[in-house]
Protein backbone atom coordinates (compact mmCIF):
# COMPACT_ATOMS: atom_id res chain seq x y z
CA UNK A 1 0.00 0.00 0.00
CA UNK A 2 2.53 2.37 0.81
CA UNK A 3 4.63 1.74 -2.33
CA UNK A 4 1.13 2.50 -4.51
CA UNK A 5 0.29 5.67 -2.48
CA UNK A 6 4.28 7.00 -2.85
CA UNK A 7 3.44 6.44 -7.10
CA UNK A 8 0.08 7.77 -6.86
CA UNK A 9 1.34 11.11 -5.53
CA UNK A 10 3.65 11.41 -7.80
CA UNK A 11 1.40 10.59 -10.53
CA UNK A 12 -1.41 13.20 -8.86
CA UNK A 13 1.20 15.97 -9.30
CA UNK A 14 2.92 15.56 -12.72
CA UNK A 15 -0.67 15.56 -13.71
CA UNK A 16 -1.64 18.57 -11.99
CA UNK A 17 1.51 20.27 -13.22
CA UNK A 18 1.44 19.53 -17.01
CA UNK A 19 4.19 17.15 -16.42
CA UNK A 20 5.25 13.23 -16.94
CA UNK A 21 5.26 10.53 -14.71
CA UNK A 22 8.03 8.23 -15.13
CA UNK A 23 8.22 4.50 -13.97
CA UNK A 24 12.01 3.28 -13.85
CA UNK A 25 12.87 -0.19 -12.28
CA UNK A 26 15.03 0.24 -9.67
CA UNK A 27 17.00 -3.64 -9.41
CA UNK A 28 20.49 -2.62 -8.49
CA UNK A 29 20.64 -4.61 -5.44
CA UNK A 30 21.04 -8.31 -6.19
CA UNK A 31 20.47 -9.33 -3.03
CA UNK A 32 17.17 -8.40 -2.64
CA UNK A 33 15.95 -9.09 -6.08
CA UNK A 34 12.15 -10.62 -5.75
CA UNK A 35 11.55 -12.68 -8.67
CA UNK A 36 8.07 -11.25 -10.17
CA UNK A 37 7.93 -8.09 -8.37
CA UNK A 38 8.78 -6.20 -11.31
CA UNK A 39 5.65 -7.59 -13.06
CA UNK A 40 3.27 -7.14 -10.08
CA UNK A 41 4.40 -3.47 -10.15
CA UNK A 42 3.14 -2.80 -13.24
CA UNK A 43 -0.01 -4.72 -12.76
CA UNK A 44 -1.35 -3.32 -9.82
CA UNK A 45 -0.29 0.17 -11.06
CA UNK A 46 -2.69 -0.90 -13.90
CA UNK A 47 -5.13 -1.87 -12.09
CA UNK A 48 -5.31 1.51 -9.93
CA UNK A 49 -5.26 3.44 -13.08
CA UNK A 50 -1.99 4.84 -12.59
CA UNK A 51 -0.15 4.95 -16.28
CA UNK A 52 3.28 6.16 -17.00
CA UNK A 53 3.56 8.14 -19.56
CA UNK A 54 7.30 7.49 -20.18
CA UNK A 55 9.14 4.80 -18.88
CA UNK A 56 7.55 0.91 -18.26
CA UNK A 57 4.72 0.57 -20.75
CA UNK A 58 1.47 -0.50 -19.45
CA UNK A 59 2.07 -3.93 -20.96
CA UNK A 60 4.97 -4.19 -18.59
CA UNK A 61 8.03 -3.90 -21.51
CA UNK A 62 10.75 -1.91 -20.77
CA UNK A 63 11.70 0.01 -23.82
CA UNK A 64 15.60 -0.77 -24.81
CA UNK A 65 16.23 1.72 -26.78
CA UNK A 66 15.45 5.78 -26.66
CA UNK A 67 12.45 6.59 -29.15
CA UNK A 68 10.03 9.79 -29.44
CA UNK A 69 7.96 8.50 -26.45
CA UNK A 70 10.77 7.02 -24.75
CA UNK A 71 13.94 9.52 -24.86
CA UNK A 72 15.74 8.46 -21.31
CA UNK A 73 15.55 4.59 -22.56
CA UNK A 74 16.49 1.98 -21.32
CA UNK A 75 14.38 2.41 -17.59
CA UNK A 76 15.63 -0.90 -16.01
CA UNK A 77 18.86 0.27 -13.74
CA UNK A 78 20.32 -2.93 -14.56
CA UNK A 79 20.36 -2.43 -18.25
CA UNK A 80 22.20 0.90 -17.45
CA UNK A 81 24.79 -0.61 -15.39
CA UNK A 82 27.59 0.65 -17.89
CA UNK A 83 26.25 4.60 -17.48
CA UNK A 84 27.20 4.24 -13.81
CA UNK A 85 31.16 3.59 -13.26
CA UNK A 86 31.49 5.93 -15.68
CA UNK A 87 30.23 8.78 -13.20
CA UNK A 88 31.73 6.85 -9.60
CA UNK A 89 35.21 7.10 -11.66
CA UNK A 90 34.42 10.79 -12.35
CA UNK A 91 33.85 11.32 -8.28
CA UNK A 92 37.22 9.31 -7.77
CA UNK A 93 39.14 11.50 -9.70
CA UNK A 94 37.70 14.40 -8.37
CA UNK A 95 37.97 13.67 -5.22
CA UNK A 96 34.62 13.54 -3.49
CA UNK A 97 35.38 9.76 -3.92
CA UNK A 98 37.97 7.15 -3.24
CA UNK A 99 38.34 3.04 -3.92
CA UNK A 100 37.71 0.80 -0.63
CA UNK A 101 39.16 -2.44 -0.73
CA UNK A 102 37.87 -3.85 3.04
CA UNK A 103 36.95 -7.04 2.80
CA UNK A 104 33.87 -7.98 4.44
CA UNK A 105 35.54 -9.81 7.02
CA UNK A 106 37.38 -7.13 7.69
CA UNK A 107 34.45 -5.00 8.21
CA UNK A 108 32.42 -7.67 10.03
CA UNK A 109 35.86 -7.42 12.39
CA UNK A 110 35.37 -3.89 12.75
CA UNK A 111 32.27 -4.21 14.25
CA UNK A 112 32.23 -6.97 16.84
CA UNK A 113 35.34 -4.86 17.73
CA UNK A 114 33.68 -1.48 18.44
CA UNK A 115 30.61 -3.66 19.78
CA UNK A 116 32.95 -4.80 22.25
CA UNK A 117 33.44 -1.76 24.12
CA UNK A 118 29.94 -0.71 23.53
CA UNK A 119 30.47 1.40 20.18
CA UNK A 120 28.83 1.64 17.11
CA UNK A 121 31.54 1.11 13.99
CA UNK A 122 30.87 3.66 10.84
CA UNK A 123 32.84 4.20 8.24
CA UNK A 124 33.50 7.61 8.11
CA UNK A 125 35.78 10.65 8.29
CA UNK A 126 36.90 9.42 11.72
CA UNK A 127 37.75 5.84 10.72
CA UNK A 128 39.00 6.22 6.65
CA UNK A 129 42.28 6.78 7.52
CA UNK A 130 42.76 3.40 9.28
CA UNK A 131 41.23 1.63 6.71
CA UNK A 132 42.25 0.01 3.57
CA UNK A 133 41.34 2.06 0.65
CA UNK A 134 42.92 4.72 -2.05
CA UNK A 135 43.40 7.20 0.91
CA UNK A 136 45.55 5.12 3.06
CA UNK A 137 47.20 2.85 0.05
CA UNK A 138 50.22 3.96 -2.26
CA UNK A 139 49.24 4.49 -5.51
CA UNK A 140 50.79 1.24 -7.08
CA UNK A 141 48.90 -0.77 -4.19
CA UNK A 142 46.13 0.92 -5.30
CA UNK A 143 46.42 -0.17 -9.03
CA UNK A 144 47.44 -3.10 -8.15
CA UNK A 145 44.06 -3.99 -6.11
CA UNK A 146 41.94 -2.58 -8.54
CA UNK A 147 43.46 -4.90 -11.00
CA UNK A 148 43.81 -8.04 -9.27
CA UNK A 149 40.70 -8.33 -7.39
CA UNK A 150 36.76 -7.88 -7.70
CA UNK A 151 36.02 -7.13 -3.98
CA UNK A 152 36.25 -3.45 -3.78
CA UNK A 153 33.85 -0.15 -3.69
CA UNK A 154 33.47 3.53 -4.60
CA UNK A 155 32.84 5.30 -1.03
CA UNK A 156 31.89 8.46 -1.54
CA UNK A 157 34.02 11.10 0.08
CA UNK A 158 32.05 13.26 2.79
CA UNK A 159 33.55 16.21 3.79
CA UNK A 160 34.35 17.07 7.43
CA UNK A 161 32.66 20.06 9.24
CA UNK A 162 30.20 21.18 7.03
CA UNK A 163 26.82 21.79 7.21
CA UNK A 164 24.33 20.62 4.39
CA UNK A 165 21.18 23.06 3.83
CA UNK A 166 18.44 21.39 2.80
CA UNK A 167 14.56 22.13 1.58
CA UNK A 168 11.89 19.48 1.57
CA UNK A 169 8.66 20.23 -0.01
CA UNK A 170 6.63 18.82 2.99
CA UNK A 171 9.03 19.06 5.56
CA UNK A 172 10.26 22.21 4.91
CA UNK A 173 14.01 23.76 5.65
CA UNK A 174 16.21 21.21 6.80
CA UNK A 175 20.00 21.04 8.04
CA UNK A 176 22.48 18.62 8.81
CA UNK A 177 25.96 18.60 10.11
CA UNK A 178 28.29 16.22 7.84
CA UNK A 179 30.23 15.21 10.80
CA UNK A 180 27.25 12.78 11.26
CA UNK A 181 27.32 11.36 7.70
CA UNK A 182 28.98 7.63 6.82
CA UNK A 183 31.03 7.46 3.69
CA UNK A 184 28.21 5.36 1.48
CA UNK A 185 29.21 2.72 -1.14
CA UNK A 186 28.38 4.07 -4.35
CA UNK A 187 29.47 1.54 -7.09
CA UNK A 188 30.71 -2.47 -6.34
CA UNK A 189 32.89 -4.28 -8.54
CA UNK A 190 31.79 -7.60 -7.07
CA UNK A 191 28.33 -7.47 -9.63
CA UNK A 192 29.55 -3.98 -11.25
CA UNK A 193 26.27 -2.42 -10.03
CA UNK A 194 25.77 0.69 -8.22
CA UNK A 195 23.92 1.61 -4.85
CA UNK A 196 20.66 3.47 -4.98
CA UNK A 197 22.23 6.17 -3.83
CA UNK A 198 24.55 6.73 -6.95
CA UNK A 199 22.28 4.93 -9.37
CA UNK A 200 19.15 7.35 -8.50
CA UNK A 201 21.37 10.25 -8.79
CA UNK A 202 22.88 10.07 -11.98
CA UNK A 203 19.21 8.59 -13.57
CA UNK A 204 17.26 11.56 -12.44
CA UNK A 205 19.76 14.14 -13.85
CA UNK A 206 20.22 12.16 -17.19
CA UNK A 207 15.84 11.55 -17.04
CA UNK A 208 15.56 15.37 -16.42
CA UNK A 209 13.32 14.77 -13.24
CA UNK A 210 12.05 17.65 -11.61
CA UNK A 211 10.49 16.60 -8.52
CA UNK A 212 10.94 13.61 -6.39
CA UNK A 213 7.95 12.08 -3.90
CA UNK A 214 9.30 9.31 -2.05
CA UNK A 215 8.91 7.90 1.53
CA UNK A 216 10.37 9.02 4.65
CA UNK A 217 12.69 6.78 5.28
CA UNK A 218 14.92 8.35 2.47
CA UNK A 219 14.98 11.69 4.54
CA UNK A 220 18.61 10.34 5.77
CA UNK A 221 19.79 9.91 2.61
CA UNK A 222 19.22 13.17 1.27
CA UNK A 223 22.04 15.02 2.63
CA UNK A 224 24.22 12.30 0.41
CA UNK A 225 22.29 13.19 -2.53
CA UNK A 226 22.54 16.85 -2.15
CA UNK A 227 26.37 16.36 -1.81
CA UNK A 228 26.11 14.46 -4.67
CA UNK A 229 24.73 16.95 -6.89
CA UNK A 230 27.34 19.10 -5.95
CA UNK A 231 29.70 16.89 -6.20
CA UNK A 232 28.54 16.67 -10.15
CA UNK A 233 28.02 20.16 -10.53
CA UNK A 234 24.48 19.77 -10.96
CA UNK A 235 23.21 22.02 -8.42
CA UNK A 236 20.94 24.00 -10.79
CA UNK A 237 19.09 21.52 -12.18
CA UNK A 238 18.57 19.13 -8.74
CA UNK A 239 15.11 18.27 -8.65
CA UNK A 240 12.88 19.38 -5.40
CA UNK A 241 12.54 16.61 -3.01
CA UNK A 242 9.35 15.23 -0.63
CA UNK A 243 9.45 12.59 2.08
CA UNK A 244 6.37 11.06 2.72
CA UNK A 245 5.33 10.20 6.06
CA UNK A 246 4.68 6.68 6.89
CA UNK A 247 1.75 4.90 6.75
CA UNK A 248 0.80 3.50 10.34
CA UNK A 249 -1.08 0.27 11.96
CA UNK A 250 -4.79 0.84 12.82
CA UNK A 251 -3.84 1.53 16.16
CA UNK A 252 -1.41 4.67 15.51
CA UNK A 253 1.22 3.06 17.66
CA UNK A 254 4.39 1.66 14.49
CA UNK A 255 4.52 1.21 10.72
CA UNK A 256 1.62 -0.58 9.33
CA UNK A 257 3.18 -3.96 7.71
CA UNK A 258 1.92 -7.51 6.58
CA UNK A 259 1.48 -9.27 9.81
CA UNK A 260 -1.14 -6.32 10.52
CA UNK A 261 -2.79 -7.36 8.06
CA UNK A 262 -2.89 -10.97 8.79
CA UNK A 263 -3.38 -10.78 12.48
CA UNK A 264 -6.51 -8.39 12.05
CA UNK A 265 -7.66 -9.31 8.62
CA UNK A 266 -7.47 -6.69 6.01
CA UNK A 267 -4.95 -6.88 3.18
CA UNK A 268 -1.88 -4.60 2.83
CA UNK A 269 -1.13 -5.60 -0.92
CA UNK A 270 -3.17 -3.70 -4.00
CA UNK A 271 -2.74 -7.61 -5.26
CA UNK A 272 -2.88 -10.91 -4.22
CA UNK A 273 1.06 -12.15 -3.71
CA UNK A 274 2.58 -15.12 -3.11
CA UNK A 275 6.23 -15.14 -2.25
CA UNK A 276 8.94 -17.20 -3.64
CA UNK A 277 8.45 -19.32 -0.34
CA UNK A 278 4.55 -19.77 -1.20
CA UNK A 279 3.16 -17.62 1.20
CA UNK A 280 0.28 -16.14 0.04
CA UNK A 281 -0.84 -12.15 1.06
CA UNK A 282 -4.30 -11.07 0.17
CA UNK A 283 -4.36 -8.34 -2.00
CA UNK A 284 -7.34 -5.61 -2.23
CA UNK A 285 -8.43 -6.34 -5.46
CA UNK A 286 -8.88 -10.26 -4.82
CA UNK A 287 -11.10 -9.00 -1.75
CA UNK A 288 -13.38 -7.51 -3.98
CA UNK A 289 -12.23 -3.55 -3.80
CA UNK A 290 -13.02 -1.04 -6.56
CA UNK A 291 -9.96 -0.04 -7.64
CA UNK A 292 -10.89 3.36 -7.55
CA UNK A 293 -12.10 3.11 -4.00
CA UNK A 294 -8.08 2.05 -3.46
CA UNK A 295 -6.63 4.62 -5.08
CA UNK A 296 -9.36 7.21 -3.35
CA UNK A 297 -8.52 5.18 0.23
CA UNK A 298 -4.96 5.52 -0.33
CA UNK A 299 -5.00 9.58 -1.50
CA UNK A 300 -6.23 10.59 2.07
CA UNK A 301 -3.47 8.36 3.96
CA UNK A 302 -1.99 11.38 4.51
CA UNK A 303 -3.81 14.26 2.47
CA UNK A 304 -7.17 15.94 2.32
CA UNK A 305 -8.27 18.34 -0.03
CA UNK A 306 -9.26 21.23 2.88
CA UNK A 307 -12.79 20.21 2.63
CA UNK A 308 -15.16 17.86 3.90
CA UNK A 309 -15.05 16.16 0.76
CA UNK A 310 -13.98 12.37 0.89
CA UNK A 311 -15.45 11.08 -2.83
CA UNK A 312 -12.60 11.76 -5.25
CA UNK A 313 -12.35 10.35 -8.84
CA UNK A 314 -8.90 10.32 -10.46
CA UNK A 315 -9.29 13.53 -12.54
CA UNK A 316 -10.48 15.54 -9.29
CA UNK A 317 -7.60 14.37 -7.22
CA UNK A 318 -4.90 15.77 -9.75
CA UNK A 319 -7.30 18.74 -9.75
CA UNK A 320 -7.04 18.59 -6.15
CA UNK A 321 -4.21 17.14 -4.75
CA UNK A 322 -1.56 19.81 -3.36
CA UNK A 323 1.93 18.97 -1.28
CA UNK A 324 1.22 22.25 0.88
CA UNK A 325 -2.15 19.16 2.50
CA UNK A 326 0.32 16.12 3.05
CA UNK A 327 0.52 16.07 6.71
CA UNK A 328 3.98 15.16 8.37
CA UNK A 329 3.10 13.00 11.01
CA UNK A 330 2.42 9.24 10.12
CA UNK A 331 -1.15 8.43 8.65
CA UNK A 332 -2.75 5.81 10.53
CA UNK A 333 -4.74 3.35 8.78
CA UNK A 334 -8.41 2.35 9.10
CA UNK A 335 -9.27 -0.80 7.66
CA UNK A 336 -13.11 -0.01 8.24
CA UNK A 337 -12.99 3.35 6.30
CA UNK A 338 -11.48 1.48 3.33
CA UNK A 339 -14.48 -0.78 3.86
CA UNK A 340 -16.74 2.51 3.99
CA UNK A 341 -15.10 4.22 0.95
CA UNK A 342 -15.60 0.49 -1.30
CA UNK A 343 -19.61 0.76 0.03
CA UNK A 344 -19.37 4.01 -1.39
CA UNK A 345 -18.50 3.07 -5.04
CA UNK A 346 -20.72 0.25 -5.19
CA UNK A 347 -23.66 2.23 -4.86
CA UNK A 348 -22.42 4.95 -7.52
CA UNK A 349 -22.41 1.93 -9.81
CA UNK A 350 -25.69 1.51 -12.21
CA UNK A 351 -27.29 -1.39 -11.61
CA UNK A 352 -26.21 -2.94 -15.26
CA UNK A 353 -22.18 -2.70 -13.98
CA UNK A 354 -22.90 -4.53 -10.77
CA UNK A 355 -25.45 -7.28 -12.76
CA UNK A 356 -22.46 -7.39 -15.14
CA UNK A 357 -20.06 -7.98 -12.41
CA UNK A 358 -22.48 -10.16 -10.27
CA UNK A 359 -23.34 -12.56 -13.06
CA UNK A 360 -20.08 -14.40 -13.24
CA UNK A 361 -20.39 -15.06 -9.61
CA UNK A 362 -23.54 -16.46 -10.00
CA UNK A 363 -22.08 -18.98 -12.58
CA UNK A 364 -19.43 -19.85 -10.82
CA UNK A 365 -22.06 -21.50 -8.57
CA UNK A 366 -23.42 -23.35 -11.24
CA UNK A 367 -26.43 -20.81 -12.37
CA UNK A 368 -27.32 -20.17 -15.95
CA UNK A 369 -28.03 -16.38 -16.72
CA UNK A 370 -29.62 -16.04 -20.21
CA UNK A 371 -30.40 -12.71 -22.15
CA UNK A 372 -32.58 -14.00 -24.41
CA UNK A 373 -35.60 -15.60 -22.15
CA UNK A 374 -37.68 -16.32 -25.42
CA UNK A 375 -34.36 -19.25 -26.03
CA UNK A 376 -34.34 -20.38 -22.81
CA UNK A 377 -38.09 -20.91 -22.88
CA UNK A 378 -37.65 -23.25 -25.70
CA UNK A 379 -34.99 -24.95 -24.51
CA UNK A 380 -37.64 -25.91 -21.32
CA UNK A 381 -36.70 -23.51 -18.97
CA UNK A 382 -40.14 -22.53 -16.76
CA UNK A 383 -39.67 -18.84 -15.35
CA UNK A 384 -42.00 -17.08 -12.80
CA UNK A 385 -43.26 -13.75 -13.45
CA UNK A 386 -40.16 -12.22 -12.95
CA UNK A 387 -37.87 -14.30 -15.22
CA UNK A 388 -36.93 -16.97 -12.67
CA UNK A 389 -36.66 -20.67 -13.05
CA UNK A 390 -35.36 -22.20 -9.62
CA UNK A 391 -36.05 -25.65 -10.51
CA UNK A 392 -33.44 -25.62 -13.29
CA UNK A 393 -30.98 -22.40 -11.60
CA UNK A 394 -32.21 -20.45 -14.89
CA UNK A 395 -32.23 -16.44 -14.58
CA UNK A 396 -33.01 -13.29 -16.64
CA UNK A 397 -30.87 -10.66 -16.88
CA UNK A 398 -33.11 -8.59 -16.01
CA UNK A 399 -34.08 -10.59 -12.91
CA UNK A 400 -30.18 -10.36 -11.56
CA UNK A 401 -30.57 -6.93 -12.51
CA UNK A 402 -33.73 -6.46 -10.08
CA UNK A 403 -32.21 -8.42 -7.41
CA UNK A 404 -29.25 -6.48 -7.30
CA UNK A 405 -31.27 -3.24 -7.26
CA UNK A 406 -33.12 -4.19 -4.74
CA UNK A 407 -30.25 -5.47 -2.62
CA UNK A 408 -27.16 -3.46 -3.75
CA UNK A 409 -27.65 -0.46 -0.58
CA UNK A 410 -27.07 -3.63 1.90
CA UNK A 411 -23.66 -4.44 0.37
CA UNK A 412 -20.19 -3.86 0.80
CA UNK A 413 -18.76 -6.04 -2.18
CA UNK A 414 -20.32 -7.41 -4.77
CA UNK A 415 -19.78 -11.09 -3.03
CA UNK A 416 -22.30 -10.12 -0.49
CA UNK A 417 -24.99 -9.99 -2.97
CA UNK A 418 -24.36 -14.07 -2.55
CA UNK A 419 -25.00 -14.42 0.97
CA UNK A 420 -27.87 -11.03 1.11
CA UNK A 421 -30.08 -12.70 -1.84
CA UNK A 422 -29.03 -16.30 -2.36
CA UNK A 423 -32.32 -17.55 -1.31
CA UNK A 424 -33.61 -15.58 -4.43
CA UNK A 425 -31.88 -17.79 -6.70
CA UNK A 426 -31.52 -21.29 -4.46
CA UNK A 427 -34.10 -22.63 -2.26
CA UNK A 428 -33.27 -22.72 1.67
CA UNK A 429 -31.83 -25.64 2.63
CA UNK A 430 -31.99 -25.39 6.41
CA UNK A 431 -33.48 -22.48 9.15
CA UNK A 432 -32.03 -20.80 11.46
CA UNK A 433 -32.58 -22.72 14.72
CA UNK A 434 -33.51 -19.53 17.24
CA UNK A 435 -35.51 -17.99 14.14
CA UNK A 436 -37.61 -21.39 13.90
CA UNK A 437 -38.24 -21.73 17.14
CA UNK A 438 -39.23 -17.91 17.83
CA UNK A 439 -41.28 -17.77 14.50
CA UNK A 440 -42.24 -21.43 13.72
CA UNK A 441 -45.27 -21.82 16.23
CA UNK A 442 -48.38 -23.62 15.50
CA UNK A 443 -49.97 -20.79 15.86
CA UNK A 444 -48.43 -18.59 13.52
CA UNK A 445 -47.28 -21.23 11.24
CA UNK A 446 -51.52 -21.75 11.23
CA UNK A 447 -51.71 -17.77 10.24
CA UNK A 448 -48.91 -17.99 7.60
CA UNK A 449 -50.21 -20.75 5.60
CA UNK A 450 -53.47 -18.71 5.31
CA UNK A 451 -51.80 -15.99 4.38
CA UNK A 452 -50.07 -17.75 1.36
CA UNK A 453 -53.10 -19.63 -0.03
CA UNK A 454 -54.85 -15.89 0.04
CA UNK A 455 -51.51 -14.12 -1.67
CA UNK A 456 -51.17 -17.12 -4.17
CA UNK A 457 -55.00 -17.91 -4.93
CA UNK A 458 -57.52 -15.34 -4.20
CA UNK A 459 -55.46 -12.18 -4.29
CA UNK A 460 -56.20 -10.78 -7.96
CA UNK A 461 -54.63 -7.49 -8.03
CA UNK A 462 -51.19 -6.72 -9.62
CA UNK A 463 -48.28 -8.98 -8.25
CA UNK A 464 -45.48 -6.41 -7.79
CA UNK A 465 -44.30 -4.83 -4.36
CA UNK A 466 -46.39 -2.43 -3.77
CA UNK A 467 -49.57 -4.26 -4.11
CA UNK A 468 -48.56 -7.56 -2.85
CA UNK A 469 -47.56 -5.19 0.60
CA UNK A 470 -50.83 -3.18 0.88
CA UNK A 471 -52.96 -6.37 0.38
CA UNK A 472 -50.66 -8.73 2.93
CA UNK A 473 -50.46 -6.38 5.87
CA UNK A 474 -54.42 -5.45 5.22
CA UNK A 475 -54.78 -9.32 5.27
CA UNK A 476 -53.58 -9.39 8.26
CA UNK A 477 -54.84 -6.89 10.27
CA UNK A 478 -58.05 -7.46 9.61
CA UNK A 479 -57.74 -11.10 11.48
CA UNK A 480 -56.05 -9.01 14.10
CA UNK A 481 -53.24 -11.34 13.65
CA UNK A 482 -49.63 -10.21 15.19
CA UNK A 483 -48.29 -8.69 12.09
CA UNK A 484 -44.62 -8.82 13.13
CA UNK A 485 -45.00 -12.67 14.11
CA UNK A 486 -46.88 -13.58 10.75
CA UNK A 487 -44.62 -11.53 8.36
CA UNK A 488 -40.86 -13.23 10.19
CA UNK A 489 -42.55 -16.87 9.73
CA UNK A 490 -42.90 -16.24 6.53
CA UNK A 491 -40.04 -14.40 5.83
CA UNK A 492 -38.27 -17.99 7.36
CA UNK A 493 -40.15 -20.23 5.69
CA UNK A 494 -38.96 -18.75 2.32
CA UNK A 495 -35.41 -17.88 3.00
CA UNK A 496 -34.68 -19.38 5.89
CA UNK A 497 -34.13 -17.01 8.32
CA UNK A 498 -36.45 -14.28 10.34
CA UNK A 499 -34.29 -11.74 9.12
CA UNK A 500 -33.90 -10.21 5.62
CA UNK A 501 -35.57 -8.40 3.21
CA UNK A 502 -39.41 -7.35 3.16
CA UNK A 503 -41.57 -9.63 2.85
CA UNK A 504 -43.21 -8.19 -0.12
CA UNK A 505 -39.48 -8.38 -1.77
CA UNK A 506 -39.31 -12.05 -1.58
CA UNK A 507 -42.85 -13.08 -2.85
CA UNK A 508 -42.86 -10.49 -5.49
CA UNK A 509 -39.27 -12.48 -7.08
CA UNK A 510 -40.09 -15.43 -6.13
CA UNK A 511 -43.78 -15.85 -7.73
CA UNK A 512 -47.04 -17.56 -6.78
CA UNK A 513 -45.55 -21.43 -7.37
CA UNK A 514 -42.28 -21.16 -5.98
CA UNK A 515 -43.61 -19.20 -2.77
CA UNK A 516 -46.46 -22.14 -2.59
CA UNK A 517 -43.36 -24.53 -3.21
CA UNK A 518 -41.26 -23.34 -0.45
CA UNK A 519 -43.65 -22.88 2.24
CA UNK A 520 -44.65 -26.65 1.57
CA UNK A 521 -41.33 -28.01 2.67
CA UNK A 522 -41.64 -25.61 5.04
CA UNK A 523 -44.30 -27.06 6.67
CA UNK A 524 -42.96 -30.61 6.37
CA UNK A 525 -39.91 -29.59 8.31
CA UNK A 526 -41.98 -29.11 11.37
Amino acid sequence: MGGVRTALYNYLYAKQHGGDFIIRIEDTDSHRFVPGAEEYIIEALNWCGIIPDEGVDSNGKVVETPSERHPHAPYRQSQRKGIYREYAELLVREGYAYYAFDSSAELEARRTAAEAVKETFIYNQATRMTMRNSLTLSQEETTRLLETTTDWTVRFKMPEHQVVAMDDLIRGHIEVNTDTLDDKVLWKRADELPTYHLANIVDDHLMEITEVIRGEEWLPSLPLHYMLYKAFGWEDTMPRFAHLSLLLKPDGKGKLSKRDGDKLGFPVFPLRWTSKDGEVSRGYREDGYFPEAFVNLLAFLGWNPGDDREIFSMDELVEAFSLERIVKSGARFNPDKAKWYNKEYLRRKSDDQLTDLFIPLLEADGMQIVDCPVCAITAGAEFNETGADFANHIYTRDYVRSIVSLIKERATFVADFRDIASYLFVRPENYVEKDRNKFGTPENVAYAQEAVQYITGAFDGPFDKEHLETALEEYIRSREWPMGKVMNCLRLALSGSGSGLGIADIIWRLGRKEVRARFDEFMKTL
